[in-house]
């Protein structure tokens, strides 16, 4: 890595992060069909890539996934935030999620209803598993993913960082 110009999170700063995600969108395809056996073989790279961006992100200053994701609310996450909210689980349904086509609880609205004006979620030791793990870039056979991390590189930096910086260490 040492010489290498890297992508850095800060880079975002200046530029949109939907606009490089649409300029990279095919780039970005384009090389995962070129170097997919490359990719099945990363995973400890892309690892190491999750967390360069993340000791580089604040994701308290960003907190785009929490402001436009819907993520998808489990049985257990609907127990999780009742627990945490001091309510029934029913009431959680009741008052903060709908079903949405794939027949999936989600947030009513979104921003996340526990999404704080300081960008600090109010439930945060029992958010849902989905924000848990999102952007999903330090999970095993990262492959399976690499599709939805492009798709996620439109709001989140860490995984525009991962895959720009993926490219420039397997050419």
């Amino acid at each position: 890595m040492a010489g290498k110009d890297l992508f850095t999170v800060e880079t975002l700063r200046a530029a949109s992060l939907q606009q490089l995600a649409q300029k990279s969108e095919s780039a970005f395809k384009q090389f995962f069909k070129k170097n997919k056996k490359k990719i099945e073989n990363a995973d400890e790279l892309v690892l190491k890539l999750h967390k360069q961006a993340f000791l580089k992100t604040d994701c308290l200053q960003c907190a785009n996934c929490c402001r436009t994701l819907g993520p998808r609310i489990t049985g257990k996450d609907i127990d999780q935030i009742a627990k945490a909210l001091r309510i029934k689980p029913a009431k959680v349904i009741e008052n903060y999620l709908r079903i949405d086509e794939d027949n999936d609880y989600v947030f009513q609205s979104m921003p996340c209803p526990f999404l704080m004006n300081d960008n600090y979620c109010s439930i945060y030791e029992n958010r849902p598993k989905a924000c848990r793990e999102y952007p999903h870039t330090d999970r095993k056979r990262f492959y399976q993913i690499y599709q939805l991390t492009v798709k996620n590189a439109y709001t989140c930096p860490v995984a525009y960082s991962v895959l720009e910086n993926l490219q420039k260490e397997l050419k």
